[in-house]
């Protein structure tokens, strides 16, 4: 059984994998070629791109709800029931957009001007930000439609249409960053307009695809504005807690942009530069993750327990595979890496330095990030959110903050506590899956 469910697991995962890989891809292309048009443009996005990922994932993750919902309702056969999941989904996303405008609109005088940036630096993030909470208004229809059809029809439709959606968006850049075709020069601005574009792009094509293949019941799900109550609950009681559980994980890469600014415009884009190839290699271990909340939200939801174990033994030990391959990687061609980003040599050498960090924790995320994906499978939310709070801020923020102003570690201490915080929210998360197995396999849920 442990390899039938590798080789089902590992064709769920592949294409949720190149979709993935296809949407980092967006965000790698904005961060290197806006690297290319200078490197006031470079921090101005890694500032933009590290206080606006927080919310997004956050976003995503209250979405992903939809997932394990659409999944376990598969495995009970009650497939009508799908289109009120689909449509509250939607409403949701709606609903988180709009707090995203407000919050955008409050607060981003007051945390930029905090910062104490450069005023260049601060006019390309101010902007760039702009651009992205346009942006959020296309993407979250997007996250929810991908839910229903990677869950009924197959990875491999967001799988083609997210292929689709890079070349646009390099494309895109290409106009809009360096003013070509009578386009005007935006630099680190226009990476956010093509993010914005792309994004209207793929959320015709998705709605496309709903709308004309009957297994998606796209009349149903928009043939009705209604929504019901107990759909709603239990969307948001899943929701919630996995945003914000995910949100307090990435929220911290974030925050912790504010203390490395103070080190100076070279290592803030050295440091940016290693969290977005970092996000690059967490594509695997987070595909695994969005492959096992599906594979196992069926087996859950027909009752079949056993298969749900093989399918968490079967990633657990393709993730760890794929970690130690990439982190061996990451520090063998960590100088070559950098330069994919940079021309500056100083940039370079500092996200070479940053890089061996960013391998530690590739082995740690391989435990976590799985775990997270079979636990959502179970609707599981409540307790992960709890664990990783106390993994990200009870222990990765405060060591950094020691290692920083203690230890004198400088801008590494914050690498180096985010090792930790990582490695303690994949012990916390795998304590919580042996309680949850042990809990079915007693017969209670």
């Amino acid at each position: 059984m442990h390899f039938a469910a590798l080789r089902k697991l590992i064709a769920v995962m592949l294409p949720i994998l190149v979709a993935q890989l296809s949407t980092v891809g967006m965000n790698f292309l904005d961060t290197a070629m806006s690297g290319h048009a200078g490197k006031a443009d470079l921090a101005g996005v890694s500032v933009g791109a590290s206080l606006f990922m927080p919310i997004l994932v956050a976003t995503t993750g209250v979405l992903a709800a939809a997932t394990p919902m659409i999944a376990q309702l598969l495995g009970q056969k009650a497939q009508e029931e799908i289109p009120g999941v689909v449509r509250v989904g939607l409403y949701v996303g709606l609903g988180l957009s709009l707090l995203f405008a407000a919050a955008y609109a409050l607060a981003v005088d007051g945390v930029l001007a905090g910062m104490r940036l450069e005023p260049e630096v601060e006019r390309i993030a101010r902007y760039y930000l702009l651009a992205m909470a346009a942006a959020v208004f296309f993407e979250t229809p997007v996250m929810v439609l991908r839910s229903l059809t990677d869950t009924v029809g197959g990875t491999a439709i967001s799988m083609r249409l997210f292929l689709l959606g890079l070349p646009i968006d390099a494309f895109l850049n290409w106009l809009f960053i360096f003013g070509h075709w009578g386009a005007p020069r935006m630099g680190g601005i226009g990476a956010g307009i093509a993010t914005l574009l792309t994004y209207m792009i793929l959320l015709l094509l998705f709605l496309l695809v709903v709308l004309r293949e009957r297994q998606f019941q796209g009349r149903a799900v928009f043939g009705s504005w209604r929504i019901r109550r107990p759909v709603l609950r239990e969307f948001l009681g899943i929701g919630v807690p996995n945003g914000l559980g995910m949100f307090m994980e990435s929220s911290l890469f974030g925050f912790i942009v504010i203390f490395i600014a103070r080190f100076g415009t070279e290592v803030l884009a050295a440091h940016q530069a290693a969290i977005n190839f970092s996000g690059v290699i967490y594509m695997l271990p987070l595909s695994c993750s969005m492959a096992l909340t599906i594979v196992t939200g069926v087996e859950v939801g027909a009752g079949r327990w056993e298969a749900a174990r093989a399918f968490r033994r079967a990633g657990l030990g393709w993730a760890l595979f794929c970690a130690s391959l990439t982190a061996a990687a990451t520090v063998g061609l960590r100088g070559a890496i950098a330069g994919l980003y940079t021309e500056d040599v100083g940039v370079a050498a500092a996200a070479g330095v940053f890089l061996i960090y960013c391998a530690g924790w590739q082995c740690f995320d391989a435990v976590a990030a799985p775990i997270q994906g079979i636990l959502r499978g179970y609707k599981d939310a409540k307790t992960p959110f709890m664990l990783m709070m106390a993994a990200y801020w009870g222990v990765c923020f405060p060591t950094g903050l020691a290692l920083d102003h203690i230890a004198g570690h400088g801008a590494l201490s914050y690498w180096q506590g985010l090792d930790i915080g990582v490695g303690c929210s994949a012990l916390f998360l795998a304590a919580r899956l042996f309680v949850i197995e042990r809990r079915h396999r007693r017969g209670r849920t």
